[in-house]
């Protein structure tokens, strides 16, 4: 018997590291791609002999520190080429290491996996990295590649409704995500009511999505990262790449400003629907009615090697959605005429710019300072203007306008530490001025007979400063050869009309290797959040508000636990489970009836305030390298809310809670020239709230009653919150990539034709339920679905 615990308590206490010894060196540089100079944040460096690593940081800069002595280190990234070199180290040394892209198509080349590196033996869990290029061969909505669509196929997160890019994860809110563009939160990701993101694929370099165990350097938010990174510009030639699809075009210009020196990306889209519907829209439309939609964006960005050790990026993201109509009537039966105008629409966008410059003091300290700008507006505006032909002419008018949006302006350092092996230490702060215009409704009368006087009314809702600081420090440590720890803690405070919250986060993560290619993982975390978002819809409508705490309204806090395991299967193929639970507090919803635009009332009188909780299990397969790659994802959830002033008290299932959901995607190379891309997706149908009975009068109606149209009702009875189910969502896309030898009409490059098709079978997914009457006379609810199969065309080149 004392044998057998004996050996067990060999098995499970971990061993101490062994003694460092007294000499040592620091290795350090950058990791690059050999073809354009730029940086590869992420990359992995690994001495296979001594066990110990290190992957570079988001600006691709990498210290190790390792034995005075030959040893061989082993560099690599995805969709990279490894390198595999001995390095004697003498002294501390500066090197770089440029790595070869594998082209697509070159399926001879022997592409040696990392075994996972990353995944199990990392501490950092609930983490995953999407390539760019890889999402590029993957179905899309109308033809047009969209990095967000490619995450709500990820395990713990919801898409919301159809079509939509709404991020719900973990049973979180979209409010509840932190997404930064360069280091510049974006407070809107949506375009076209929601069925497009902002991002641009082709101007990106890399996505990654965490979803629990929040490192230290990242806070305000509850429940996910989604840290996109722009590309930085070729800094050893020049190339353009673009796509022409059947509603959407982009086109991306990148180059040497100075060779190897300096370099710039400047990458634009647009949507031209307006412009082809316009004929067929005009056949249905009255004279003196039109209609426009569109949207477009642009990024930009610029990099400047100073020295070796200062570098410098700029970067500016803007875009915009456009909705208008306008409808116009002339009684010439009146003497004079009378013309009538009705204009009517919105607008709204973002605007992200960030400065930032990289300094190596050491090589152990590395440091990146960002001045950022992020704003996001928007106008709703109805005007009504008549015009009496007379000399001179009399105009009447009156114009309602609604408007609203935040506004940051932030200064932020980051510093990355790496004494030794077996610690990286990361320590920043970061303050944020937020301005906010939570609504500000604008009523406007001209009259002709009194000389053109305008009469202005504004409700009590007024814009806002708020400013917000953190502090963090985190260390990655190694405490013994299987055990690793992320340690951390952030520390953040807002102060808003003379209030002021505070808060300390606690972080931390652990990482148990039981074998090299498998690990147990467990994190637990505390958030608080500033903001608040109301929304209106589970639609991304531009009229969801942005607002701060107050002193009637706490900030949002949350703590999430997770446990979990990460197992390497083989060379290419990763396997990991986790389970987590979720408690959220200081939740707002609109109180029933209440809305965003309801003049002179204050938003804080609009809403209830409550508490939710989610918990489940993920599963997630990976293949990551070879002829097919793509996932398996599986969720399993329970997602709960509760508010004083809904259900009568009662928790109820939140809209996005779903028992089951699942994805599978695919890609495989079908030869050298031709890939295959494929998507199904399962979700249990969303919870909903539906009326139950209907009275008028004070009376309750028979079903004949219905049919009267004098019959109004004064009152609906609703049943349990969220107690009715809508049907199960499902659909499979498919797309299908024939890559050329050179871009159209040019006698070099390459080019992609892409033809694929949304929901192949033609699934009628619900969007929503509406009343209408049955053949017998009886009320009944029915579904309205909205995208039926949609096969499209796109064409990509890059010369």
């Amino acid at each position: 018997m004392r044998g057998i615990v004996g050996l067990l308590l060999c098995l499970l206490t971990p061993k101490l590291l062994p003694a460092q010894p007294v000499s040592q060196h620091t290795l350090s540089g950058f990791v690059t791609d050999s073809e354009s100079g730029e940086r590869l944040p992420g990359a992995n460096l690994y001495a296979p002999a001594l066990r110990i690593g290190t992957v570079t940081n988001d600006f691709g800069f990498y210290s190790l520190t390792l034995p005075a002595d030959a040893v061989v280190l082993r560099i690599s990234y995805l969709g990279y080429q490894p390198r595999t070199l001995a390095v004697h180290l003498r002294r501390d040394l500066d090197l770089n290491f440029a790595l070869t892209p594998v082209a697509v198509g070159l399926d001879e080349v022997e592409i040696v996996a990392d075994r996972g590196e990353r995944e199990v033996e990392s501490t950092q869990m609930s983490a995953i990295d999407l390539p760019v290029e890889a999402v590029k061969m993957l179905p899309a909505l109308l033809g047009e590649v969209d990095v967000i669509k490619a995450i709500q196929l990820l395990p713990g997160v919801q898409s919301g409704t159809e079509g939509s890019t709404g991020l719900y994860v973990r049973g979180g809110g979209p409010d509840q995500n932190l997404i930064l563009l360069d280091g510049a939160p974006v407070y809107n990701a949506s375009h076209v009511f929601g069925f497009l993101s902002v991002f641009n694929a082709d101007a990106l370099q890399q996505v990654r999505l965490i979803k629990g165990g929040f490192p230290a350097r990242y806070g305000g938010r509850l429940s996910a990262v989604v840290d996109l990174s722009m590309k930085e510009g070729n800094l050893k030639r020049y190339e353009a790449d673009g796509t022409v699809g059947l509603v959407f075009s982009s086109l991306t210009a990148q180059g040497p400003l100075v060779k190897d020196k300096a370099s710039f990306i400047v990458s634009a889209r647009r949507t031209y629907i307006d412009v082809l519907a316009r004929p067929f829209l005009n056949r249905n439309l009255e004279d003196g009615q039109s209609l426009t939609s569109y949207f477009y964006d642009a990024n930009a960005k610029v990099n400047y090697i100073a020295s070796p050790r200062n570098r410098l990026f700029g970067s500016l993201y803007l875009g915009r959605d456009v909705y208008g109509s306008t409808f116009e009537t002339v009684d010439r039966a009146r003497n004079p005429v009378y013309r009538e105008q009705n204009t009517g629409g919105a607008h709204w966008g973002n605007v992200t710019a960030t400065l930032r410059w990289n300094h190596l003091f050491s090589n152990q300290l590395f440091a990146n300072t960002t001045l950022l700008y992020s704003r996001y507006h928007f106008d709703v505006l109805s005007r009504l203007t008549q015009i009496k032909e007379t000399t001179p002419a009399r105009q009447t008018s009156e114009e309602i306008t609604y408007s609203s949006g935040i506004e940051d302006l932030g200064a932020r350092i980051d510093f990355d530490f790496r004494p030794a092996p077996a610690h990286y230490i990361r320590f920043g702060s970061s303050v944020t001025q937020h301005r906010f215009n939570p609504g500000i409704s604008t009523l406007q009368l001209r009259l002709a007979d009194a000389g053109g006087t305008d009469t202005t009314l504004t409700p009590n809702t007024f814009p806002f400063a708020a400013t917000e600081a953190f502090l963090y420090a985190e260390d990655d440590v190694r405490l013994t050869s299987h055990l690793k720890a992320n340690l951390g803690l952030h520390a953040s405070a807002m102060r808003v009309n003379g209030t002021t919250y505070a808060s300390l986060q606690p972080r931390l993560a652990v990482r148990y290797l039981l074998h090299p290619d498998w690990s147990l993982k467990a994190s637990f975390g505390t958030m608080q959040q500033y903001l608040h978002l109301l929304t209106n819809t589970g639609i991304n409508l531009p009229t969801d508000l942005w607002l701060a705490a107050t002193d009637r309204i706490r900030p949002q806090r949350a703590w999430q636990l997770a446990l979990g395991t990460a197992y390497s299967l083989s060379a290419d193929y990763l396997v990991s489970v986790e389970g987590y639970y979720k408690s959220m507090r200081s939740l707002i919803e609109y109180k029933p009836g209440a809305s965003f635009i309801a003049p002179n009332q204050d938003w804080q009188d609009k809403v209830a305030v409550g508490c939710g909780w989610s918990y489940g299990v993920e599963v997630f397969l990976r293949k990551k390298q070879g002829r097919t790659t793509g996932w398996i994802g599986y969720t399993l959830s329970w997602t709960q809310r509760r508010f004083d002033a809904l259900n009568d008290g009662a928790a109820f299932p939140y809209r996005y809670d779903r028992r089951h959901d699942v994805s599978v995607v695919l890609t495989h190379a079908l030869s050298k020239r031709l890939d295959l891309g494929a998507t199904w997706v399962y979700g249990t149908g969303q919870a909903i709230t539906l009326a139950t009975a209907r009275f008028a009068n004070g009376h309750l109606l028979d079903p004949q009653a219905f049919l009267d149209p004098n019959a109004l009702p004064d009152l609906r009875v609703y049943g349990s919150h969220g107690g009715y189910r809508m049907a199960p969502y499902h659909r499979l896309d498919l797309a299908l990539n024939w890559h050329f030898g050179k871009a159209f009409f040019l006698e070099s490059g390459e080019s992609t034709l892409s033809a694929g098709a949304y929901n192949v079978y033609n699934r009628k997914n619900p969007f929503y339920l509406f009343t209408a009457t049955g053949p017998d006379g009886e009320r009944q609810y029915r579904q309205a679905s909205l995208f039926p199969v949609l096969p499209y065309v796109a064409y990509r080149f890059r010369f």
